[in-house]
């Protein structure tokens, strides 16, 4: 599981748009804050869809032999 949570901050240069940049300070927003969050998500994000492109596959093989075979253990299920 990705956890971001216990990092050091890094201080970075970003470029962005003006008008947008001017309206969120307005707004009181903490830009660093916002854009830590945003980018932490996008992160994940693109971290599991590699994930699942890496390992389709094995999933595709599993799916495969589940939808052959059943789900292991099915038989003791009360529900």
């Amino acid at each position: 599981m990705l956890r971001f949570d216990d990092a050091p901050k890094k201080a970075t240069n970003l470029s962005l748009n003006s008008k947008v940049l001017e309206i969120a300070k307005e707004l009181g927003m903490n830009i660093s804050q916002t854009v830590d969050v945003l980018l932490a998500a996008e992160v994940k994000r693109r971290y599991w869809e590699r994930w699942n492109e890496d390992n389709k596959d094995a999933i595709d093989a599993y799916n495969a032999r589940i939808a052959r075979e059943g789900l292991p253990l099915a038989k003791y299920r009360s529900f």
